[in-house]
């Protein structure tokens, strides 16, 4: 074959699978007044409207996931922030409770440091307190330290100073009414002296 055959032949087959692609006489639309043909308006139309929405899904796609992540970073707090709710309720559901014995436990002790009556009447309120203070403790009640210790603000209320040599300057060197905590937080800070 001659190079003028091969080029024969390319354009035959060019123009059947053009003629192959090109629509029926009812499938062709006019001409638009811009000079485009409808078939480059059209397909120019449909080759945007594919980039719009490729982009379009995408940027959807990233806005769902960051909506996502958004709602299961909120969920996560949420159940933190209940858990820890649901917590402190339990610790500290009986604070009021406690608070008012409190007083009960500092009547118990002044009437153990009276002197008077019988020796088993003694041992007998004795082991009342103690039984007392016990129950108390499991509940998650606990004395605050303050005697010979360092003044602290947040565990001690200083109601007075004095000279002492028994206990360095800054140190607790009385209790007035002792302190409480319950369960870590103080619900009576100890009335305290301390040493000038």
């Amino acid at each position: 074959m001659t190079k003028v055959d091969v080029e024969d032949i390319k354009k035959e087959a060019a123009e059947e699978t053009a003629a192959e692609n090109e629509p029926s006489e009812d499938a062709k639309t006019e001409k638009p007044e811009d000079g485009t043909t409808g078939q480059d308006a059209e397909g120019e139309g449909d080759e945007g409207a594919a980039k719009d929405d490729d982009g379009e899904s995408k940027s959807s796609e990233e806005d769902g996931d960051t909506r996502y992540l958004r709602l299961m970073a909120d969920f996560q707090n949420y159940k933190k922030r209940v858990e820890k709710e649901k917590t402190d309720l339990y610790s500290y559901a009986n604070e009021k409770l406690i608070s008012e014995m409190l007083e009960v436990i500092d009547n118990f002790e002044r009437a153990l440091q009276q002197e008077g009556g019988g020796d088993g009447f003694k041992e007998g309120m004795e082991m009342i307190f103690k039984q007392f203070s016990g129950v108390l403790e499991k509940a998650g009640l606990a004395e605050i330290p303050a005697l010979g210790e360092e003044f602290d603000p947040n565990f001690h209320n200083a109601v007075m100073k004095e000279e002492t040599e028994e206990y360095e300057s800054g140190k607790v060197s009385g209790v007035m009414q002792k302190g409480y905590t319950l369960n870590g937080k103080v619900i009576r800070p100890s009335m305290v002296k301390v040493a000038d």
